[in-house]
């Protein structure tokens, strides 16, 4: 799949930018909405087949727009669960990868954002890739569109940004995809069924709370002390946790939204009573939630130092962990480990370009 430089990604365009296109193109506006219901709405990634739109017309947009920006490259069926991985790969043939995870009531699908990650957090397989660039909000959109064309449209009904790299380092293409999603006129989606997750970017945390979309944010908590965050989380270092807790408050306030803090167990270093007592008093704190996660194995990227030395939290501790913030009023969900074998569990997405 080759790039015309010169030709605009229109899968990335939002609502309004398409229209504005189609005006400086000497086209009405409207023609912005059919082309966005026919990309969003109908699965429809071939200009031929927008067929209210003029001949004309469809041929200046074959000249002047790019309509595929990723290439899906292979499908893996969890053999244990319902979990689909996808791979794409990009027009400068680099390698990214999307999760379909079902469950009882939703099918959420996990995108990426960049290809691997700067941050290293040791617990993530992606960090381990490096970094190699950002998406582009087409790229961020398209993991959606192909997905939704392989899985059924009317079958993936949440979406997080819970994939490679960290959204908030991407923030304008993460801001234009959200628009996208969120987008009134986009039928099946709503900011409700949309996550953003970070790892703690404090600045752009508020920034995102001030776009006005109001899409629920989670934070890559995992300790609420600033030396063991910092271990395993280096991005610590630039912003450290009380920085991070104020800008996940005002985002709370501002969006009237409650915060859920991910939480992956690893033994002997967030699994104390020392641990469960601090993240009640977090959550008493903030409109809150924790989601708990089992470490899941980064072993098939061969990590070294600390990263080769986390282990999981037994099954009962972890339990029993989940049950102690509970008696504290905690909302407490615990995540189900999908798709470990064939590398699609949370914190596992990773490809060696």
């Amino acid at each position: 799949m080759n790039k015309t430089s010169n030709k605009i990604e229109i899968k990335g365009l939002t609502l309004d930018h398409l229209k504005d296109f189609a005006e400086s193109i000497g086209e009405k506006r409207f023609r912005g909405e059919q082309i966005f219901n026919w990309i969003y709405n109908h699965l429809v990634f071939n200009f031929d087949e927008m067929l209210n739109l003029s001949k004309e017309f469809r041929e200046k947009l074959k000249e002047l727009c790019e309509l595929q920006n990723l290439q899906l490259v292979t499908t893996q069926n969890s053999s244990l669960s319902k979990t689909q991985k996808y791979l794409f790969k990009t027009y400068d043939n680099k390698s990214i990868e999307s999760v379909v995870i079902p469950d009882e009531n939703r099918n959420t699908l996990c995108i990426s954002t960049q290809v691997g990650c700067p941050l290293d957090c040791k617990f993530c397989a992606t960090g381990l890739m490096g970094y190699k660039r950002n998406l582009s909000s087409a790229e961020i959109t398209d993991q959606y569109l192909l997905a939704a064309k392989e899985y059924g449209k009317e079958n993936i009904t949440n979406i997080v940004y819970m994939g490679m790299g960290e959204p908030l380092l991407n923030f304008e293409r993460t801001l234009d995809s959200l628009k996208i999603f969120t987008e009134e006129l986009n039928k099946g989606l709503s900011r409700n069924r949309i996550t953003v997750s970070t790892a703690g970017i404090a600045p752009k945390i508020k920034e995102l709370a001030d776009s006005g979309l109001r899409v629920k944010l989670a934070l890559s908590l995992h300790s609420c002390f600033d030396d063991i965050r910092t271990k395993i989380m280096p991005i610590n270092k630039k912003y450290p946790l009380q920085e991070t807790i104020n800008a996940c408050s005002y985002y709370a306030e501002k969006t009237n939204t409650r915060i859920t803090f991910e939480y992956t167990m690893l033994k002997g270093l967030n699994d104390r009573d020392e641990d469960v007592k601090a993240l009640s008093k977090l959550c008493r704190k903030i409109p809150s939630k924790v989601n708990i996660i089992p470490f899941n194995s980064i072993k098939h990227m061969s990590p070294d130092g600390i990263a080769g030395e986390l282990e999981p939290t037994s099954h009962k501790k972890l339990l029993e962990f989940a049950d102690k913030l509970r008696n504290n009023n905690v909302t407490v969900m615990v995540r189900d480990t999908q798709g470990d074998d064939i590398a699609a569990a949370c914190g596992q997405l990773a490809v060696k370009n």
